[in-house]
């Protein structure tokens, strides 16, 4: 299999447009800051990777989230090459909460919110783009390669030709809280892999690609191509990942891009900076590239712009997608000394360029053990 990504899009808390998301990260731009939304009295933790685009201190306003998959969605189809009337694409969205945000406001402050056509997205593509076939895939961290999977299979199939895939997430006081009160001690900012990693804290954002399949027309001109998508369900534990079925998923991935650990020359790490995501992550990738392979390049980019939950599989896809072009790598922040675990990773603490790179892996893992991996090739081979 092999399909062309032909446009992108992408909003997150150091920036918004693909070209300046990736400088930024490239940079080693954190989105780290206080909490903005809601009043951070109330929790141990304070600080989040927010968006900055509220009106003040403490407020908050409904659609957020819809907003910023609105902005990537048209970004991503103008560099595509398809203009504003999305009405014969189909548009599928991955997200972990939708718009609860704005549901929590409704049912705090009694902000005026239709629950019934604003929770899910395809009310506002449609009166947007024209989008009549949309679909909100409510699921959790891997939501957006799941939505990305199943547009790769209609366009494998050959029931579409050209497919958007999206994924948002926006910060929420009840995730905020939940969170607040699983980690041991509140994190000040995350830390992928590092032994003194505290926990996750979570991030904004929003990301849309365009996937066309090869020889359908795309115009020249492609980010890179899809080779392949992986998923499984381990079902091992609601919330514990399982190295195991990480393995799993990650050798399905490569077997159906056709390529073999060796090949891989980036992988952007799931890296929540979690005690035990981080550890059973990194046992996998250990286990799969093992030590008799020169291990890939890594970079978790969480350690700059949070845990972005459904949208996160994109943005790290886009950003794979822009290092393969580029030969630049973002660096993953806050990381001296790795775990025992990751130990011999090619891990990348600054910035680096001039990689020759044809191959990455995106790793994105879930709650109740849903695992995707995505394989991407450098568009120029």
């Amino acid at each position: 299999m092999s399909q062309l990504v032909t446009g992108a899009g992408a909003v997150v808390s150091v920036g918004e447009g693909v070209d300046e998301v990736f400088a930024a990260l490239c940079a080693g731009t954190s989105g780290l800051g206080e909490l903005r939304g809601f009043d951070p009295g109330r929790y141990r933790g304070r600080h989040a990777y927010e968006i900055d685009d509220r009106p003040g201190p403490g407020a908050d306003v409904p659609g957020r989230a819809t907003a910023w998959l609105l902005r990537a969605v048209g970004e991503a189809a103008r560099q595509a090459g398809l203009g504003e009337d999305l009405s014969g694409v189909p548009v599928l969205v991955g997200t972990g909460l939708r718009e609860l945000r704005s549901a929590e406001l409704a049912w705090r402050d009694g902000t005026p919110f239709d629950t019934g056509a604003r929770l899910h997205f395809g009310t506002a593509l449609r009166e947007r783009f024209g989008a009549v076939r949309t679909h909100t895939f409510a699921g959790a961290c891997s939501a957006s390669l799941y939505a990305l999977a199943l547009g790769s299979d209609l366009l494998a199939t050959g029931a579409e030709d050209t497919v958007i895939v999206a994924g948002v997430d926006t910060l929420t006081e009840s995730m905020y809280g939940l969170l607040d009160r699983v980690n041991a001690e509140p994190p000040d900012r995350v830390r992928p892999f590092d032994r003194e990693r505290r926990g996750v804290l979570m991030g904004d954002g929003a990301a849309a690609v365009v996937l066309r399949r090869e020889g359908s027309g795309a115009r020249s001109g492609a980010l890179g191509r899809l080779r392949a998508v992986s998923m499984n369900c381990d079902a091992s534990h609601v919330t514990a990942p399982d190295a195991r079925g990480i393995v799993r998923a990650v050798h399905e991935a490569q077997q159906r891009a056709g390529v073999t650990p060796g090949d891989i020359d980036l992988v952007l790490l799931h890296g929540t900076g979690t005690q035990l995501n981080d550890s059973a992550e990194a046992a996998a990738i250990a286990e799969v590239f093992g030590p008799d392979v020169t291990t890939p390049r890594m970079t978790a980019i969480k350690s700059m712009t949070g845990h972005t939950s459904g949208s996160s599989g994109l943005v790290s896809l886009i950003v794979a997608l822009k290092s393969l072009t580029s030969g630049r790598i973002p660096p993953t922040l806050g990381l001296s000394d790795p775990l025992p675990e990751a130990k011999g990773f090619r891990f990348v603490r600054e910035s680096c360029g001039g990689e020759p790179l044809r191959f990455a892996q995106i790793d994105a893992f879930g709650f109740g053990g849903v695992n995707a991996v995505a394989i991407v090739e450098r568009a120029d081979r």
